[in-house]
């Protein structure tokens, strides 16, 4: 029986990303040069809300200080750095563990599904869980004033940046882990054999055999860790005690207050910017020809 052409096969799926993200995107960009209205959505086509947008970003404002738009823009960068670091230090090391010194195929499944129980359960609940031991009178300044370890409650534990970025890390390791730790186990275990007979120590095989073979685990597990941080608002939220800004936090709130075209300029903004940092990594990786 002849197979059904390549285009025709790939038709069902395209059709699916034509309706359920192309067209969304477009009805964005569309709705972000609608005239603002108190009351309804009218079309038509206007700058205005990116000029409102951006503000005060270009004049210099007062003492050279930055708009609101920018500082909003650089508090959410702020966060993505700090999650994707700490998240790529925590998900290399958990799967370099389990795919090079757990030696048993049965063992590495067990360690790998306890590691995504937590996964199993609502963001909400899991940030919310935070807030009993990081209070201040939670469990952790309980325990540290019990020791004699500090005379009155650490206030930056919660509703700070210190959280924020604390839930960040909690809930996106695993997206980081499981590309990396993908990716290890299609590593060749003679070419650590090689290494280790060519002289080669510990840290120069990390280095210089498994990093390279696991780039393409680590750029995907950095896009995924990147579009969760600098799309979320309900972490931001409820982590930062609605004190901290980001963009979609702001996006969010514009929407609540049924300021539609400015929150879709916003986020045609914030999706031009996510996509610039994709770009940046994918020149450093190729990763259509890793794939």
């Amino acid at each position: 029986m002849k197979a059904f052409p390549a285009w025709l096969q790939a038709t069902p799926m395209g059709l699916v990303f034509l309706v359920f993200f192309l067209m969304p995107l477009l009805l964005v960009g569309a709705v972000s040069f609608w005239p603002q209205n108190e009351y309804t959505l009218e079309p038509g086509f206007t700058l205005s809300n990116y000029t409102m947008l951006f503000d005060g970003c270009f004049s210099g404002g007062e003492a050279g200080e930055l708009c609101t738009t920018a500082k909003t823009y650089l508090s959410t960068l702020k966060f993505c750095f700090l999650v994707w670091a700490i998240t790529l230090v925590l998900g290399f090391t958990l799967a370099y563990f389990v795919a090079f010194h757990v030696p048993s195929v049965g063992a590495q499944t067990v360690l790998f599904t306890v590691m995504t129980i937590p996964f199993w359960t609502s963001n909400v609940i899991r940030m919310i869980s935070w807030i009993p031991l990081l209070g201040r009178n939670g469990w952790v300044n309980t325990t540290l004033m019990d020791l004699g370890l500090i005379r009155q409650p650490i206030e930056w534990l919660l509703y700070s940046d210190f959280s924020v970025v604390l839930a960040f890390v909690h809930l996106n390791t695993t997206f980081m882990m499981v590309p990396i730790f993908n990716s290890m186990m299609k590593i060749d275990r003679s070419l650590l054999e090689a290494a280790n007979d060519c002289g080669a120590s510990g840290w120069q095989t990390l280095w210089n055999v498994i990093v390279p073979l696991c780039r393409t685990g680590i750029l995907i597990g950095s896009i995924f860790v990147i579009t969760l941080v600098m799309g979320d608002f309900v972490t931001v939220g409820v982590m930062g005690g609605q004190q901290i800004a980001s963009v979609g936090k702001t996006i969010q709130v514009q929407t609540s207050y049924l300021q539609f075209p400015l929150a879709a300029a916003n986020a045609v903004v914030l999706l031009g910017v996510v996509l610039l940092i994709i770009v940046a990594l994918n020149r450093l990786v190729d990763l259509r020809k890793e794939l």
